[in-house]
C-alpha cells in the first residue's frame, strides 16, 4: 500500500493525508453524541476545554512553526508572526461586528440566545480559518517533494499528516461541545464540527499545487489563523465559560486543555 501511496502525484498524497486530518475532526466531533444530558457544568469546563486547546494550538500549532519558517528567510523572524497574528485578532474583531448583520439563524436556529449564538459563530469561523494553515502546510510537504527540496521527505510529510491529524480530534471536540452547550441538538452539532476540518483537504491541494508561491507566505497564514484563535479565546470563550458561575471548574478545564493540547502537539512535534 505503502509503494502504491508513493507513486501518486504529491497533490493526490496531500489530497489523502488530509482526508485522514478531517476524519480525526470528524472523530472529535462525534464525542457530542456519547454525552448523556445537559449539566452545565459538565458543557461550562467543555466550553473551556475547548478555550486551551485553542491557546496551546495557536501557539505549538501556529506560531512556532511560522517563527521557525521564518527564520531560514532574511530579516527578523519574529516579523511574520507578529503582523500575522495582529491581523487575525483584527480580522476576527471585524466578524465580530459583522455578525449582527449576517443572518446566522438560517444555519443557528437552534440557539436561541443571541450572544451565545454570536459566541459559538465566532468558534466555528476560527476553528475552520485555523484549519486552511493547517491544509496548506501539508501540502506544502508533499509538494515540496516534487519540488526536489532536499530537507523534504515523504517519511516528513507523512509524519506531519498524522500529527495533524492527532491533534486535530480534540479540536473537533472543541466545537460540536460548545455548540451543543449552547442549545444546538448532537447531530447538528457534529455536523458543523467535522465541517471546521473539511477545508484541510482543499488548501493541501492548494498548498502542494503552488508550493513555490505558497511556502514565503505560509508563516504570516498560520500567525493569521493563532491570532483569530486568541480573540475568540479572550473575548468569548473564556467569559461564556464563567456566564453560569463555574470560574474555578472553567479555569482548570481550560488548562487541561492547554495541557492535553500541548503534549499532542509537543510530542508528535
Amino acid at each position: 500500500m505503502l509503494e502504491a501511496f508513493k507513486e501518486l502525484h504529491p497533490t493526490m498524497q496531500a489530497f489523502i493525508g488530509t482526508l485522514f486530518t478531517w476524519g480525526m475532526t470528524a472523530l472529535g466531533a462525534s464525542l457530542v453524541f456519547f454525552i448523556k444530558g445537559t449539566n452545565q457544568k459538565f458543557l461550562d469546563s467543555m466550553l473551556a476545554f475547548a478555550g486551551g486547546v485553542m491557546i496551546a494550538a495557536s501557539y505549538w500549532s501556529l506560531l512556532a512553526p511560522a517563527i521557525e519558517m521564518s527564520s531560514k528567510s532574511p530579516g527578523p523572524a519574529w516579523i511574520p508572526a507578529a503582523v500575522g497574528f495582529l491581523l487575525g485578532g483584527v480580522l476576527l474583531m471585524f466578524v465580530d461586528r459583522m455578525l449582527p448583520a449576517i443572518n446566522t439563524d438560517r444555519y443557528m436556529h437552534d440557539i436561541k440566545d443571541t450572544k451565545a449564538k454570536n459566541r459559538t459563530a465566532l468558534l466555528f469561523f476560527s476553528m475552520t480559518l485555523h484549519n486552511i494553515p493547517e491544509g496548506l502546510a501539508v501540502g506544502v510537504a508533499f509538494g515540496a517533494l516534487a519540488s526536489n527540496m532536499t530537507e523534504s521527505t515523504l517519511a516528513g510529510a507523512l509524519a506531519l499528516a498524522l500529527g495533524i491529524g492527532i491533534q486535530n480530534f480534540p479540536e473537533g471536540t472543541a466545537v460540536s461541545m460548545p455548540l451543543h452547550r449552547d442549545g444546538m441538538g448532537k447531530k447538528k452539532s457534529f455536523m458543523f464540527g467535522q465541517f471546521s476540518g473539511m477545508v484541510e483537504p482543499i488548501a493541501a491541494v492548494i498548498g502542494a499545487s503552488a508550493v513555490i508561491v505558497i511556502e514565503p507566505i505560509l508563516p504570516y497564514a498560520l500567525s493569521f489563523a493563532a491570532g483569530a484563535m486568541i480573540f475568540v479565546v479572550a473575548k468569548e470563550i473564556i467569559p461564556g465559560s464563567h456566564e453560569k458561575g463555574n470560574v474555578n471548574l472553567a479555569s482548570m478545564s481550560l488548562m487541561l486543555g492547554f495541557t492535553v493540547m500541548m503534549t499532542l502537539d509537543v510530542a508528535l512535534g
